[in-house]
């Protein structure tokens, strides 16, 4: 395996689920939030990070390919995004004539931060042979100079349809990097970022998780260090997550990735217990940047239509290529 220097300091594989209907006693911001909706042919799109009461008014919530696929075949006219900056970028660069909101305008990523579109293009310049896979946890300007997005759900898939004859170059997360690579034998040069929720895990707190509920499976996102994967019951996305806790006859799961997934595995297998993976300093593990979108700045979001997206057409028009290359082969049996 080879590393890219230093990064800079910084941060499945369905259609999403339709999220349950709202329940029927609604707070009054969250029918005003509906109304809105309704007034401007919108849609929510929530990802499964997001706080419960945004959950529970989207739309549809889902990963970030299932909300990429929703996003490239939406009718609505005005996108509102319940997630981080990048993946309100991912919906403009599919729909540049449609109106595209963000609750927060600064919910960004860790991932995104660590790896500046200037220092890859200096990298892809040391060799003309790199074909590069982006994690689609990325900026839109890095998704441009890409050939081809992965997410955690189709990484596998994505990586075993690159050309044999030239040489990978996975951006930004050395850690799903890595577990691709142990998945397909495909050796790759990884690029040094990591999600900082995600290495939060270590080997000595899922030991001791495990060692509490011996019976409980534990499944973990590829984007969590060697050391908790290899403690793992099954490594998988977070749409999988849903698939493998609804097969699972386990009656208790633990679940080691960003602590609002729980809600949508509650909702999606009541008759299971999820429990949080502890870190060192908590029981579970919460993404600041997830957690900047509230109800409060929903109805802001769409009331002033503002935050927007707005991007340049250049980078819209090269960026689309390796997304719809991504949804191209995903859509593959």
């Amino acid at each position: 395996m080879m590393d890219v220097a230093e990064a800079q300091p910084a941060g499945v594989d369905r259609f999403p689920v339709r999220a349950p209907t709202p329940p029927v006693r609604l707070d009054a911001l969250s029918r005003e939030i509906l109304a809105l909706k309704k007034e401007l042919n919108a849609v929510i799109l929530a990802h499964n990070y997001q706080v419960p009461e945004i959950q529970d008014l989207a739309d549809y919530v889902g990963d970030s390919l299932g909300l990429s696929q929703q996003a490239a075949k939406t009718n609505a006219q005005v996108i509102v995004f319940c997630g981080v900056h990048f993946m309100a970028e991912t919906a403009k660069i599919l729909n540049p004539n449609k109106i595209v909101v963000l609750p927060d305008k600064d919910a960004g990523c860790s991932l995104e931060e660590s790896c500046p579109a200037p220092k890859l293009q200096a990298f892809q310049a040391t060799n003309p042979n790199f074909f590069t896979i982006a994690y689609i946890n990325c900026s839109a300007e890095v998704k441009a100079l890409s050939d081809v997005l992965c997410t955690s759900g189709n990484a596998v898939k994505i990586v075993q349809a690159a050309p044999k004859e030239r040489d990978l170059l996975f951006v930004p997360d050395e850690n799903l990097g890595a577990w691709v690579m142990e998945q397909t034998g495909r050796p790759m040069t990884l690029w040094r970022g990591n999600c900082y929720v995600h290495v939060e895990w270590t080997h000595a707190t899922i030991t001791r998780i495990r060692d509490e509920f011996p019976g409980a499976p534990l499944v973990a996102h590829p984007e969590c260090t060697k050391a908790v994967r290899m403690l793992a019951d099954e490594v998988c996305s977070t749409e999988k997550m849903v698939d493998f806790s609804k097969r699972s006859p386990a009656k208790s799961i633990i679940i080691a990735t960003e602590a609002g997934m729980l809600h949508r595995l509650k909702k999606e297998c009541p008759d299971k217990t999820f429990i949080p993976a502890p870190t060192e300093n908590c029981r579970c593990n919460e993404c600041r940047f997830m957690k900047m979108n509230t109800l409060e700045k929903l109805y802001d979001c769409m009331a002033n239509l503002q935050p927007r997206i707005e991007l340049s057409e250049e980078v819209m028009r090269r960026a689309r290529l390796p997304i719809q290359r991504m949804l191209e082969i995903s859509a593959r049996p």
